[in-house]
């Protein structure tokens, strides 16, 4: 458990690299819970400075940041063009576990997104198309007969990645990470990268 890795009184916490730490808990909660394990609620702000989120699915670890992917015309989509900083949470509630994160995001090399794009299913990769997401439509049926258009048009050969759907990379300067402990005094750990060597403190919370 997460004691023996990072709550031990022992350990040199600042040695410890918290992606690496991030990495062992959510193969942990993949091994029991398969790629819903990868759910995180992503938080975000509009210009206008409401916060709104949602979930979403990580799909990778990837220089030094959280990648998922999303629609740019989406709410969240237009949020972090307008204001790329975010806030994401993981639960794994069998494990009593949760980490939090927050920093900017940034977006990944279009290679990468064609590269996923096209690992992706064909009726995903159609639906990508079909959906303006977040926009209002008139009916779900109005949605259906838009992807079936669709589905004519990409009857054959490979469907291209829409422009505005990408991925996104939250590259995190805080790290939390929280396990459940008796009587409520659950134990909590803050990494907080450095601004000089982009390395990271580290310090503990009290519950």
């Amino acid at each position: 458990m997460a004691a023996d890795i990072i709550f031990n009184s022992s350990t040199d916490a600042e040695s410890l690299e918290p992606l690496g730490i991030f990495g062992r808990w959510l193969d942990d909660a993949k091994r029991e819970s398969g790629f819903m394990a990868t759910a995180m609620s992503l938080a975000t702000v509009s210009r206008d400075g409401t916060p709104d989120v949602r979930m979403v699915l990580l799909q990778t670890v990837s220089a030094g940041g959280l990648v998922f992917f999303t629609n740019l015309k989406s709410a969240k989509g237009q949020h972090l063009q307008a204001n790329n900083n975010a806030a994401a949470c993981f639960h794994w509630p069998s494990w009593g576990r949760q980490v939090r994160l927050r920093g900017p995001v940034e977006r990944v090399a279009d290679r990468y997104a064609d590269d996923y794009f096209s690992s992706r299913p064909r009726g995903a990769q159609i639906g990508a198309h079909a959906s303006a997401q977040s926009a209002p439509i008139p009916s779900r049926a109005s949605l259906e007969k838009r992807l079936r258009e669709l589905e004519d048009q990409f009857l054959s050969g490979p469907v291209p990645r829409p422009e505005h759907w990408t991925g996104l990379r939250l590259i995190p300067d805080e790290i939390e990470f929280w396990e459940d402990g008796s009587n409520r005094l659950h134990d909590r750990l803050l990494f907080t990268r450095k601004a000089a060597d982009d390395g990271w403190t580290a310090q503990r919370l009290s519950p």
